[in-house]
């Protein structure tokens, strides 16, 4: 799975990387985020139905699906992820899987050893290089009683690569940047590009212990992808 990732890049780098442009008439994108938590409004990037072009966006992680009744209906399910083996057959993804794909602009995530006892330790995973990456997602808007939209989204998961294997037996779709248009494609909708959802290159990713402090989404900053040992040897105080 999926619930917790990293974006360090801000709105202009996130346009850049992506060749996006950005909404001038939504709201304003958050700045730098090193613990990302579900229900908070990330940047995803989606292709434009009136231009075609990719579309830069607030959305709020943890799909709504556009007939949900009430939020409080999704209280006792989550949202964030969505399988890859099963997106085509549950109700709640196959028509964004088929009209409503998008890009999850990251720059990390974490992961908990599966079977770890508390306080567990994070691991974070990155690009060797150090570069912006993107998950694969689904989008949906839902409007409320009162008429108000609200745009959301999911990150799809699939079976874990080499390297995340060691700690966990899933991971989140990463997405080659070859790969980008084929899964916006909005016009695509019967042979929908489902083996791009395969597990990254295990040889282009690092994985590494991450700070402690990253259990609790109140925690934030750069400190949250350094082990706090390796703060204190730097001589930076810890949080």
């Amino acid at each position: 799975m999926c619930g917790r990732y990293v974006r360090r890049s801000d709105k202009q780098r996130i346009a850049e990387w992506f060749h996006a442009e950005a909404d001038a008439a939504g709201d304003p994108m958050p700045e730098a985020d090193y613990n990302i938590a579900p229900t908070t409004h990330q940047p995803i990037v989606r292709e434009s139905k009136e231009t075609g072009r990719r579309k830069l966006v607030l959305a709020r992680w943890g799909l709504v699906p556009y007939f949900t009744r009430d939020l409080k209906d999704l209280k006792t399910m989550s949202t964030i992820n969505a399988r890859a083996e099963s997106i085509t057959t549950t109700g709640m993804w196959r028509e964004p899987v088929r009209k409503r794909r998008c890009l999850v602009p990251a720059d990390a995530f974490y992961e908990w050893p599966k079977d770890a006892t508390a306080p567990r330790q994070p691991y974070a995973i990155e690009m060797k290089d150090g570069s912006p990456f993107a998950f694969a997602g689904l989008w949906d808007a839902w409007k409320d009683a009162e008429g108000k939209w609200l745009q959301s989204f999911a990150i799809v998961t699939t079976e874990a690569n080499e390297l995340m294997a060691k700690i966990h037996p899933r991971m989140p779709v990463i997405l080659r940047q070859g790969d980008y248009d084929r899964w916006l494609d909005r016009e695509e909708t019967e042979r929908l590009p489902l083996d791009l959802l395969r597990p990254f290159d295990a040889e282009a990713l690092v994985m590494h212990e991450a700070n402690a402090k990253v259990n609790s989404s109140r925690n934030n900053g750069p400190e949250m992808l350094r082990k706090a040992e390796e703060m204190a040897e730097d001589g930076i105080l810890p949080l």
